[in-house]
């Protein structure tokens, strides 16, 4: 009797090098993305990014490292080095890359040549279902909008039953509200698959809302992952913490484990005495209220009303001979002080990052 199958393991990604000349773009990157997992790679353009998922793909060389799924080494940088096609993974480019001269069925189709005609069709048909574009099988793509388009290659895409899917800034080049929409869609397709999922995005939003974990890149490595939550509560540094939102900037010296700032006395994280630090604290780690309801007070210079939430402009007084510092604190909607208003300024301590001031 034959022994079972091993369960399928995902995505492994070790110890990864890319060099462009002299300059590494990816540099021993390492990660694991389970069946069923969305993993996302988050940083700025240049990061190295692209070139890591085409170096998955196939796309690029593996010049050192390995590209491992399900067990199966894929790339070795050495001896072993399977084509992309029979990678059994799936691509999809911000440009979505759909060929204008075939139908949507056919664009769909074009990666089934393995299956009998009946078969194809019926997968191609149940696909475009899933994204909503049964009524445009037999359209052409410069007869569909931005996010039709984009519909169709996330179906095409799906439609190999790939074990990996890959998608480069999928959202990049469509409006603030079809993006929102198609975010949904894509989670909500891609949540049916067991297939293991790399999203390269720019956006910390889209990493947050997409993403199982994240991995945050710079300048060719990863420089800390794991789930949303962790990242945005627990950065590892000021470029991951400003990276998932706006931050107040505050600097200090450490004195006996702790900074001492105008909002307060704020605990130094570890850093030793004497170290010039900076304080980040988020917009929303800042609560107002009447005159001495906090540890400091300040004058408000500006309000803007954001929807549902309101942006205040401070500014809070540091001393004779200093320049105000300015802050900003976001707060619900309704009600907003006014300009000119003062303000008591209660700080949340336990939302407050504390990182030497070399670490950008």
């Amino acid at each position: 009797m034959a022994e079972p199958a091993p369960p399928p393991t995902g995505l492994r990604v070790e110890g990864v090098r890319h060099v462009f000349g002299e300059r590494a773009v990816v540099d021993d990157v390492g990660f694991t993305v389970a069946p069923a997992e969305i993993f996302c790679l988050l940083g700025p353009s240049g990061c190295g990014k692209t070139t890591l998922l085409r170096i998955i793909a196939g796309l690029e060389k593996l010049q050192r490292g390995r590209v491992i799924v399900n067990g199966r080494v894929l790339a070795d940088g050495a001896s072993v080095d399977v084509a992309p096609e029979s990678r059994s993974m799936t691509l999809l480019f911000q440009d979505f890359a759909l060929f204008p001269h075939l139908t949507v069925l056919r664009n769909v189709a074009f990666g089934l040549s393995d299956l009998a005609p009946k078969m194809r069709r019926e997968r191609c048909l149940e696909v475009l279902g899933q994204v909503g574009m049964l009524d445009h099988a037999e359209r052409y793509p410069h007869e569909l909008s931005g996010g039709e388009q984009q519909r169709v290659a996330l179906a095409r895409a799906r439609a190999p039953r790939p074990r990996v899917m890959m998608l480069d800034e999928p959202f990049s080049n469509l409006d603030i509200s079809l993006r929102s929409q198609l975010r949904d869609l894509v989670l909500h397709v891609i949540k049916r698959t067991t297939a293991s999922t790399v999203i390269v995005t720019h956006d910390p939003e889209e990493a947050m809302f997409m993403g199982d974990r994240i991995a945050v890149m710079r300048d060719g490595r990863i420089v800390q992952q794991g789930t949303p939550e962790e990242l945005y509560d627990h950065p590892e540094s000021a470029f991951v913490a400003e990276l998932f939102s706006d931050v107040n900037r505050i600097h200090g010296i450490v004195r006996d484990g702790r900074v001492e700032t105008p909002l307060g006395v704020v605990g130094a994280n570890g850093l030793a005495d004497g170290t010039e630090a900076e304080v980040l604290v988020r917009p929303d780690s800042l609560v107002l209220g009447p005159v001495g309801e906090g540890s400091a007070s300040g004058s408000v210079l500006a309000t803007r009303m954001l929807g549902e939430s309101s942006l205040v402009h401070l500014g809070v007084a540091r001393g004779p001979g200093s320049e105000d510092l300015h802050l900003h604190v976001r707060i619900p909607g309704r009600p907003r002080p006014r300009e000119g208003d003062t303000v008591g300024i209660r700080l949340d301590a336990d939302r407050v990052f504390v990182f030497p001031l070399v670490d950008r």
